[in-house]
């Protein structure tokens, strides 16, 4: 299988999964006002597929400006959409919200919000992603707390939008390359594989600086312990200049529709040199390369590929 890379251009935040034995994909659109989804039946398909707007913004109150990273889940038979979104009137105001679709077809049936995921404080919270492990849903997002450094916490759901446990801090940007720019620990991922948890997350400014870390548990241990994870000491996805690839992270994974070959999605930037605020910025391009393992059981995702063609040898 092959497709090109970028595989999508100016979608920031990827969130790629095969569900059903089809691709889907959404991301963040560069005016932040709207969520789209596009679905198609391989991933070089998602280039040219119809992308379909499926929830805009308020025009004031919560959910009113950046519409950032929503994440496309399907939980228990029914489909979920998580994003984060502010207020026009204080645009800091990122709040973690809920879309839930009102029949099988994300493309087509009508959508209805169920309102804001309550956390453990009041304050800057986003990149929530969802996950099952030994019968229990989880749900893992980065939060401001305290207000000078973005984390990741963790909690049982009770339902999509409903926290069932104390949510519990597993990991703070307190290591060098995780501290560019700002302190920041945010867009986690969920991957299982040879008996660990890994979560994949992103650290630093969204410029040349943004990179991706690594936490793991054992898959028997208790998530919700914070001594429960590890932490890689150094980035495992970076900026690579010499393929001309800056800023890689904010990623997700899925698989070939084998199952055989995991898939790594990302944003990157195709130049180091930014004008202005990076969040304004449009030319984050969602991109997909594989990724292999080592013989101790850890991913291994190598560096960002180059702009062009890519392939997957069967």
């Amino acid at each position: 299988m092959s497709w090109m890379n970028p595989l999508i251009t100016q979608r920031a935040d990827p969130h790629l999964s095969l569900v059903d034995g089809r691709y889907w994909f959404t991301a963040s659109v560069p005016s932040y006002d709207a969520i789209e989804l596009r679905c198609a039946d391989e991933i070089a398909g998602l280039a040219a597929a119809e992308p379909v707007v499926i929830w805009r913004k308020h025009e004031s109150g919560p959910m009113s400006k950046h519409v950032w990273a929503p994440e496309l889940h399907r939980i228990d038979g029914r489909w979920f959409i998580y994003f984060a979104a502010s207020e026009v009137d204080d645009i800091w105001k990122l709040r973690i919200h809920v879309l839930e679709c009102q029949g099988d077809d994300p493309l087509l049936d009508a959508w209805v919000e169920r309102g804001q995921v309550r956390t453990h404080a009041e304050g800057f919270s986003l990149d929530a992603t969802t996950f099952e492990h030994a019968g229990r849903r989880y749900l893992c997002w980065a939060q401001k707390d305290p207000a000078t450094e973005s984390n990741l916490y963790i909690a049982e759901l009770a339902n999509p939008w409903t926290l069932a446990t104390a949510p519990v801090l597993i990991t703070r940007p307190d290591l060098d390359w995780e501290r560019i720019g700002f302190l920041v620990n945010e867009g986690p991922a969920v991957l299982k594989r040879h008996g660990r948890v890994f979560i994949a997350y992103s650290a630093s400014a969204t410029d040349a600086n943004y990179c991706m870390g690594l936490l793991w548990a054992d898959e028997g241990a208790d998530l919700l312990d914070a001594a429960s994870w590890q932490k890689s000491p150094q980035p495992v996805f970076k900026t690579d200049e010499s393929v001309s690839q800056f800023g890689p992270g904010h990623n997700s994974f899925t698989t070939t529709r084998d199952g055989k070959t995991d898939l790594l999605v990302y944003h990157a930037r195709s130049y180091r040199d930014i004008v202005g605020d990076p969040l304004n910025d449009p030319n984050r391009h969602a991109r997909v390369q594989a990724f292999g393992w080592t013989a101790g059981g850890f991913p291994e995702f190598g560096t960002p590929v180059a702009d062009g063609p890519y392939s997957i040898k069967a």
